[in-house]
């Protein structure tokens, strides 16, 4: 893929990742980590870093900010997810991609809640504080996990649908040149 392509699919992503965190929608059910799998997979390893932050840090300008902690936390869930992205895309397939999916939503979960207890005064600084945020979050965790498979699904089966069928064109044309 050329540069010109990665900057306009990234300029898509990053307003898609924007646009979906700041118009009404379900709590968490976000494109952000498809955002990181997506650029990992096909972009590299820099568009996988830069694209979640990018998308986090200007949906964040309409949104607000909130405790840099907690921030830090939020976006370095993305920062890896893209970077594990970027390590697995050799042996990308329906499971992985999949299993990519779960880890970001799984990762965010757990990562973000033990932030949330660690930092925030909402619960008591003990085991029963920290199962107490885990309890809570389960909600919100059901739809990191949808948003994330589902914007994964759509990102990956879009591109590998239009791949297939410029491949299928190419193909057809050098048959009918050839016949």
């Amino acid at each position: 893929m050329d540069k010109t392509t990665k900057i306009i699919i990234s300029i898509i992503l990053i307003a898609l990742g924007v646009a979906c965190r700041i118009l009404p929608h379900l709590g968490n059910f976000a494109p952000i980590a498809a955002i990181a799998i997506f650029a990992g997979f096909y972009l590299g390893r820099s568009y996988a870093v830069f694209l979640p932050i990018a998308a986090m840090a200007l949906g964040d300008l309409f949104i607000g900010f909130y405790s840099l902690p907690l921030m830090l936390v939020v976006y370095g869930s993305y920062v890896i997810t893209g970077l594990v992205a970027s390590l697995i895309k050799k042996h990308k397939n329906v499971e992985v991609v999949m299993a990519a999916s779960i880890f970001a939503s799984v990762l965010f979960f757990i990562a973000t809640n033990f932030a949330v207890w660690q930092f925030a005064s909402w619960y008591t600084k003990d085991l029963l504080g920290l199962v107490d945020c885990f309890i809570a979050a389960i909600p919100f965790f059901r739809a990191t996990l949808l948003g994330d498979l589902f914007y994964t699904g759509i990102f990956v089966g879009a591109y590998e649908g239009i791949k297939f069928l410029a491949n299928f064109r190419q193909l057809k044309a050098l048959t009918v040149k050839n016949s």
